[in-house]
């Protein structure tokens, strides 16, 4: 009898133990799901919920809440758990990891690119990287993917499709001619060099594409990669000199060369081959690969003086600016990194100009930092601000404040402006290549 009654006693403080255990856990979960909803409501506040291009979808009816898609990704805040499940906080910040899609165990994660109200445009490229153009071929951002390892290693894998479907001609110089030096094009330079493929390398500007054009102290966040030719990279995070190193590093031990300073300008196709036209020369090639950003040629501003010395549309080398009154005019990553680095030199005075009411879209890292550069009276930030005019002295601009127009004009020695990029639709479109706008098309589905 006793010990039945101490074997009731020892079930009955196991049972309440399991319920303690189970009420702190849901009453924790609880917790942590109210903490998300509010992140995610300031997502919503700061215009950061609404994705731009690439971004994870949960499927709430088989996500089990395994918390490894949050784990895996590389940034910050983009994915939390809420009442149990997966969901998107920051979606606008997403820069296609494509991580949290292979974390997931049981495959509740789709990446689309585009939403129902917000539609990218993108040209229509196959599984194997081939445009509607047979033998022209895309890989990296200009297809969506501008993440540097996903960039690398659509690089190698077009120029692997490309060999599959290679028809020589007579009248081809090249078997294959890839326009632009960022990621996707040197890792697809490489890949043609290893097949032993009669290839050209073009590059409008100079090697590393738009990587080049990062501020020099910018972070690069990327994850192990393998290049041709080279191996396995094993990289988290990377300045844009130890990246570039390392690219010149690949190409000079394998004696390869990046002609530097060619805008394509054209491409035309012919019965057996095409004829790719820069503003210098013509080259005749079997195939061609477009391994060129999505950015284009930088939007202008179109108001009078922006054609002035003083005006640039990227910051090259920061560390060289000293006792300048500087405008920074743009919201973006970009925009914020320029403005920072300038900050470094503490006799810069800077000056952001931005035409929203605030900060969206941003990396969680610039916003902080930015802000904070602004409350300590590092930097003066103009919400709601447009240029009207760049003179040699100065620039004139209008804001709102309080609902109410207002102009301004500021002591400057240099505008640098981060507008954003015209797309390259016209140069694709020329080519034959079609242009789609995609609104909540899937990329990587289980």
């Amino acid at each position: 009898m006793e010990v039945l009654i101490e074997n009731i006693i020892t079930y009955s403080f196991v049972a309440l133990l399991a319920i303690g255990i189970i009420y702190f856990q849901l009453k924790m979960s609880k917790k942590k799901s109210k903490i998300i909803q509010g992140k995610i409501e300031k997502a919503k506040e700061l215009g950061f919920h609404e994705p731009v291009s690439l971004h994870p979808v949960v499927n709430l009816d088989i996500c089990i809440g395994s918390a490894a898609c949050i784990k895996a990704c590389p940034e910050h805040d983009i994915l939390g758990i809420s009442e149990g499940k997966a969901a998107t906080i920051n979606a606008s910040r997403c820069v296609g990891h494509g991580a949290c899609f292979h974390a997931c165990p049981v495959g509740a994660i789709t990446l689309l690119i585009g939403t129902e109200k917000r539609g990218v445009d993108l040209p229509h490229i196959s599984q194997e990287f081939e445009t509607n153009v047979k033998g022209i071929y895309i890989a990296g951002e200009l297809g969506g993917m501008g993440l540097i390892k996903n960039a690398v290693a659509q690089g190698k894998q077009a120029v692997d499709n490309i060999i599959k479907n290679l028809n020589k001609s007579p009248k081809a110089k090249f078997d294959i001619v890839i326009v632009g030096a960022g990621p996707a094009g040197i890792s697809a330079t490489l890949a043609a060099k290893e097949k032993n493929l009669r290839y050209l390398t073009l590059e409008q500007s100079s090697l590393g594409g738009t990587v080049f054009s990062f501020p020099r102290k910018k972070i690069v966040m990327t994850s192990p990669m393998h290049l041709p030719l080279y191996g396995k990279v094993k990289l988290t995070e990377t300045s844009k000199p130890e990246l570039l190193d390392l690219w010149n590093e690949v190409l000079q031990k394998n004696k390869i060369t990046i002609t530097e300073n060619q805008k394509v300008v054209s491409i035309e196709k012919f019965d057996d081959h095409f004829s790719v036209k820069t503003l210098a020369d013509t080259f005749t090639t079997n195939s061609v690969l477009l391994a060129i950003g999505r950015r284009g040629s930088p939007r202008k501003l179109g108001v009078p003086g922006e054609q002035l010395e003083k005006v640039a549309y990227r910051l090259i080398e920061p560390d060289l600016i000293h006792n300048q009154n500087v405008l920074i005019v743009g919201g973006g990553d970009s925009a914020i990194e320029a403005a920072l680095s300038l900050l470094d030199d503490k006799t810069n005075k800077v000056t952001l100009s931005y035409r929203g009411d605030s900060f969206a879209r941003i990396k969680p890292r610039n916003f902080e930092n930015i802000n904070k550069a602004a409350k300590n009276n590092h930097l003066e930030i103009i919400y709601s601000s447009q240029v009207l005019e760049i003179k040699d002295k100065s620039v004139v601009f209008s804001f709102i404040k309080d609902g109410i127009m207002f102009e301004k004009e500021l002591v400057n020695d240099l505008v640098y402006i981060f507008a954003g990029g015209e797309l390259p639709n016209e140069f694709l479109e020329k080519a034959g290549i079609r242009i789609t706008k995609k609104f909540g098309e899937v990329i990587l589905k289980h």
